[in-house]
């Protein structure tokens, strides 16, 4: 009876480099057997020196396949047909997908057994294959990608006199015991696939964008040029105080610093979905994909309890000084807050976890605005107003905002309201405005 291929079977007539696809797909998928010395079409044809083929196919694996495969295969010499055949048995091996070294863990260099062929395995069929081996956690995955650099973070690690090399990286959890790169590797590296995008609304709503923009690269090149690009809009409002001038930003720094790094450490990078950062006139709102782990709830979050997603990248964090080994962001938050009349806000959904920073500067001209509904009569601001341009004979906005001690759009607002009201008139443009009796 002449021999045929299956799907668990392939014919070789001699050693040639596409063996690897074969042996490759085998392990990959259920295992097979790779039979040298037989034609396609089942002619045993043998071979000259079985132990120099078996050698040679054994030096090829241990060269040209990662992981490791050569604990998989079984070679043994059997006589077919009174010719010498090379039997090289195939097992499913544990730590798939296998792959060509030079090609990596893209499609051409993973291949998977489909029918009697040996053909590339799908994106898809890839990550598949890592979760199965690997486990659910991303950061401890292998990367797609093993064409990786590491000049950003380097550089930060540089900026705190700590040594990154390989044996660090293994520690770490950079590399893994095989030598290969892991998710964590992808997102520190700077062709990490993961973006932050961030816009500026004009208004309290985004029906008018004033700015947006994509930031990409390692974690840390995102995190130092996304804290610059809302450094760069967090303004500085002055207010007076008797004779002493006081400067307040829009939003506190450690307000800022706290709500980008809980995005980009807690944040679930199995899914594509950048980070997304909006800024409008009242609020800045960070919005990151993945809600709370499992079994936390917002108000154990609050409370100061922290169980982090990606614990490997989390280290590496807090050995670069940028967190603190306990949950501490989210009351450093808060307590940046501590003496504005509106607080944080945060929302959780089951994959978005989203922080509501007020702007403290809006939240002064709206208090203001509440106090001067509740509990000052427009009539007496008026009447000061006008007591003051009797004795000045004209006067300012400025003037006005000083001596009744209130923010620069109440004291234009009621300025304003004034004119239409025909009690006064205004003269003059730009900082030549000035209002006298009409």
């Amino acid at each position: 009876m002449k021999l045929q291929e299956s799907e668990r079977t392939e014919f070789k007539s001699i050693v040639v480099t596409d063996i690897k696809k074969e042996i490759i797909a085998f392990a990959n998928c259920d295992g097979g057997k790779i039979y040298i010395g037989i034609e396609d079409d089942g002619t045993v044809i043998g071979v000259e020196d079985s132990d120099s083929v078996a050698l040679q196919v054994s030096n090829m694996v241990r060269d040209a396949i990662k992981p490791d495969l050569t604990m998989f295969l079984h070679y043994e010499t059997k006589e077919i047909e009174q010719k010498q055949v090379v039997i090289i048995d195939i097992q499913r091996g544990t730590e798939r997908p296998y792959y060509i070294a030079k090609k990596g863990l893209r499609p051409e260099g993973v291949y998977v057994r489909q029918g009697y062929s040996s053909v590339p395995a799908t994106d898809t069929a890839i990550r598949k294959m890592i979760k199965e081996t690997d486990g659910d956690h991303f950061e401890d995955m292998r990367s797609l990608d093993q064409e990786l650099t590491f000049c950003e973070t380097k550089k930060e690690f540089q900026k705190r006199n700590i040594t990154l090399e390989q044996p660090q990286m293994k520690t770490l959890g950079i590399i893994n015991q095989d030598g290969i790169y892991t998710n964590l590797a992808l997102l520190l590296s700077d062709q990490c696939v993961h973006t932050i995008k961030t816009a500026v609304f004009e208004g309290k709503n985004q029906n008018i964008f004033k700015d947006r923009k994509e930031f990409t690269g390692s974690l840390f090149a995102q995190m130092e040029a996304v804290y610059d690009y809302i450094d760069f809009r967090n303004q500085t409002h002055s207010t007076f105080e008797k004779l002493y001038r006081i400067d307040n930003r829009d939003y506190p720094e450690v307000a800022v610093r706290e709500a980008l790094l809980n995005c980009l450490v807690h944040r679930d990078y199995g899914y594509s979905s950048s980070i997304l950062i909006s800024m409008y006139e009242d609020r800045l709102e960070f919005t990151s994909i993945g809600g709370l782990v499992t079994g936390v709830t917002l108000e154990d979050v609050m409370m100061g309890i922290s169980v982090c997603r990606n614990k490997r990248l989390a280290n590496v964090f807090y050995r670069l000084e940028l967190i603190e080994a306990y949950g501490t962001g989210i009351q450093k938050i808060m307590n940046a807050y501590q003496d504005q009349f509106i607080k944080p806000e945060i929302k959780v959904s089951n994959n978005v976890f989203k922080i509501i920073l007020p702007n403290t500067n809006a939240q002064a001209e709206l208090r203001e605005e509440l106090q001067y509904h509740t509990h000052i009569q427009p009539e007496d601001e008026e009447t000061q107003i006008m007591q003051m341009i009797d004795q000045e004979k004209r006067i300012q906005r400025k003037q006005v905002q000083e001596r009744l001690g209130i923010s620069q759009t109440t004291s234009g607002r009621i300025l304003k309201q004034m004119v239409k009201k025909g009690l006064i008139m205004q003269r003059g443009r730009g900082k030549n405005t000035c209002y006298v009796k009409k």
